[in-house]
């Protein structure tokens, strides 16, 4: 005999089972030990969440398939250090974070998998749901699919449709209707207790009637089920397959009747807006945009952030969501460093933006050079203007003059000569920064931080990266992300911590939406598609990372030697394989000259001013199409054309002979029914044009191995004829990668 997960599956479900709940089905109450808020599944293949409800059934004993109501008597539970298992185990339920100690987390209508193994003893049939709490308590019932019947493993696809804390359980349940389906099946095409099991089988459909509240019409075919059932007038087949006609299997799917319901633990589901998954950004240092040097005086007037709002149209029309500004704070003289992390800073060098303090302020002041805090508001306001989220950088650290450093010199850590400690990441040194110390006042400092953050919150900033977040307690950060989410749910924190994964990770679960990653030295197919399924698998349940292919810090062998090819390449990778990616400014002119022994850019922003004569660029302009700035702008146009590469979990990999072309797809479903699919096909070698065969998953792609479709090309816009096999030539001597969007004939 069968195991009941696999004789449930395959007798007593049809193919499309579970049907899709009757569209506009009324809510019904629930009873027994569930809670007593109703609970409803929106139509469609993914169970999303809405505010209406539905009904299930009492969490009673099994019963048999005679349809017979069981007995109310509870049996005796196990004591500690045993925790009761439940009448039907539920075991392994997916995605939890550190045991439900921190929430997973989703973006509004990200469809994510829940699972769990579910299973009991014996051959009757199991069933599982899925339990949704929105944040105002409401419930949402989603059935669960057996996907391994072997293992027991079910699962669920779903959504929630609004932002709020969260929770989701899993229940496994004895379902009397499947057990009795699967034996009246076997044992009426038998001629074997024909009469005893049409009745037996009346009988569970009166108990669904009973004890699951229905409209009249949705109890119709039930009812209809039952007068077959019992009429000897016709052929036993034909009564039979009154029972299990499909609308009733939509209705119990619908509206179960289910026995010995036996949840999970609730675990914690934290709903954020789409930009915590989903965004391009772009990075600017403001005191570069219309810096200007006089040549006669060799001297250097910095940009302001009046000018630096002239940038935003250029930016905003290249198609990016989120201008990033580098730290805006006055900057120490102490120490300061000159071109190129020289230790020699002239009087008219600017130093490092990062070396924040001096008398003019701190951390919640503005650099007089770059305006005042109505220049500030000014620049928020014309980035909204123009569609563009502004990002501030928090560096937590000081310069030697910060007034931190004499007002709170325990915020600092003291050596045994009596001086402050600087930076150091040996063997490099940072003498023009003091790191804070966070423990030696834990309240003055946490709260004084609130403080800061709250300063900029005032001024219209909602979302902060977060410079070397994991040189802080962790801790820290937990409670200051959820401090300001009280008042600001909407806020939103990206992670640059380029460490070891142990910290990457937990930065993640206590609250960081957003993470920098190693995007900037995978460079080869095998390490990219092993780190992008970690990134997309487990880990995307609560960490979400940035694509950045080079930053103000880094500039990787890769791109100082790959030329444009390596630059349009990488562009395009980070842009389709995640939801989030970044570019710095001075990308679209391929800045890839590094300074000698190190891997970021020579004249470093960091430490001195760049013109970089945007208006060269444009029509007419001396260097007109020697800038990636139409290439940028066309991927942003592709990212938002296509919902599919708005999301992370749906990332599938296909196989390619050539070790170097890497090939991947994202599929979604949209509200209307239709399909979004993306198809991406890239050289990972800038220096050679290569050609090879792309080998397809076509089910991943929601294809027959047989069926063809059109390959669309989103750059360079021409088609194609594809199927499972497909020949591709790519490389400096054409286009370094398909965009393809799939389409059926």
């Amino acid at each position: 005999m069968t195991d009941s997960c696999n004789s449930f599956k395959r007798l007593s479900q049809p193919s499309h089972w579970p049907p899709t709940p009757a569209p506009g089905a009324p809510a019904h109450r629930l009873v027994g030990p569930l809670p007593e808020r109703a609970i409803t599944c929106k139509p469609g293949s993914v169970g999303r969440v809405t505010a209406t409800p539905p009904a299930t059934t009492p969490a009673s004993p099994d019963v048999s398939s005679s349809g017979t109501r069981p007995s109310d008597q509870r049996p005796p539970v196990s004591v500690p250090p045993q925790t009761p298992i439940g009448r039907i185990p539920v075991q392994d339920v997916r995605p939890v974070v550190d045991h439900g100690a921190r929430p997973a987390k989703s973006v509004v209508d990200e469809v994510f998998t829940v699972s769990a193994t579910v299973f009991r003893e014996g051959h009757d049939a199991v069933n599982a749901s899925v339990v949704l709490v929105d944040p105002q308590g409401r419930e949402v019932l989603l059935p669960m699919r057996c996907t391994n019947e072997g293992l027991n493993h079910w699962e669920a696809d779903v959504a929630a449709d609004r932002v709020g804390l969260w929770s989701y359980r899993v229940e496994g349940w004895s379902d009397p209707y499947g057990t009795w389906e699967h034996d009246a099946t076997i044992k009426v095409n038998a001629d074997v207790d024909t009469e005893l099991m049409l009745e037996e089988g009346a009988r569970v459909l009166e108990r669904a009637l009973e004890e699951v509240e229905r409209t009249p019409e949705q109890a119709r075919p039930l009812r209809d089920a039952v007068t077959g059932l019992r009429d000897s007038r016709r052929p036993a087949q034909a009564r039979l397959h009154a029972a299990i006609d499909p609308l009733v299997h939509a209705e119990l799917a619908a509206r179960p009747l289910r026995d010995y319901v036996t949840p999970s633990a609730a675990h914690p589901l934290l709903v954020e807006r789409e930009r915590a998954l989903y965004g391009a950004w772009y990075e600017i240092f403001p005191r570069s945009e219309g810096a200007t040097f006089d040549e006669e005086t060799g001297r250097w007037t910095s940009g302001t952030l009046r000018t630096a709002t002239e940038r935003l149209p250029a930016i905003a029309g290249m198609g990016f969501d989120v201008v990033y500004l580098t730290p805006v704070h006055p900057i120490g003289t102490t120490a300061r460093k000159g071109p190129n992390n020289t230790l020699d800073a002239g009087p008219d060098d600017p130093g490092s933006p990062y070396a924040i303090g001096s008398p003019d302020g701190g951390h919640d002041a503005i650099h007089p050079d770059l305006g005042t805090f109505e220049d500030f508001d000014f620049f928020v306001s014309e980035a909204q203007r123009h569609g563009l989220e502004v990002a501030m950088d928090v560096a937590l650290q000081c310069s030697p003059d910060h007034p931190y450093v004499t007002a709170h010199p325990e915020w600092f850590t003291t050596r045994a000569d009596g001086t402050i400690a600087y930076a150091e990441n040996p063997p490099k040194k940072y003498q023009d920064i003091y790191p804070l110390n966070f423990d030696n006042d834990p309240p003055g400092a946490y709260a004084e931080m609130r403080r800061m953050i709250q300063v900029w919150l005032d001024h219209g900033v909602r979302i902060f990266r977060v410079d070397n977040p994991h040189t802080k307690p962790v801790e820290f950060w937990q409670w200051l992300i959820q401090d300001v989410s009280r008042e600001h749910p909407e806020t939103i924190w990206l992670a640059e911590a380029f460490t070891k994964p142990a910290m990457m990770h937990t930065l993640a679960k206590v609250g960081f939406q957003q993470s920098y990653t190693y995007y900037a030295w995978r460079n080869q197919k095998w390490e990219l598609e092993e780190y992008c399924r970690e990134l997309a698998g487990d880990a995307a349940a609560y960490m979400r990372p940035s694509f950045w292919p080079t930053t103000h810090d880094i500039l990787t062998p890769y791109m100082q030697f790959g030329g444009p090819t390596a630059w349009k390449l990488r562009a395009a990778l980070a842009a389709t394989l995640v939801p989030t990616y970044g570019i710095y400014a001075g990308y679209e002119l391929i800045e890839h000259v590094a300074r000698p022994g190190v891997e970021e850019q020579i004249d470093n922003e960091k430490y001195q001013y760049k013109d970089r004569r945007w208006e060269d660029y444009e029509p007419g302009g001396p260097k007109e199409g020697h800038s990636l700035a139409p290439y940028l702008t066309r991927l942003n146009e592709i990212r938002r054309a296509h919902p599919a590469l708005h999301w992370l979990r749906n990332l599938v990999f296909h196989h390619v002979d050539d070790s170097n072309i890497i090939a991947f797809s994202k599929r979604r479903t949209l509200p209307d029914g239709s399909e979004d699919i993306v198809l991406v096909v890239a050289n990972l070698d800038p220096h050679s044009t290569r050609e090879s065969t792309v080998h397809l998953n076509m089910p991943a792609l929601g294809f027959d191995f047989h069926d063809t479709f059109a390959a669309h090309d989103l750059v360079t816009d021409e088609s194609w004829h594809w199927g499972e096999h497909n020949y591709v030539r790519l490389g400096p001597a054409g286009e370094p990668v398909h965009v393809l969007a799939i389409r059926r004939f």
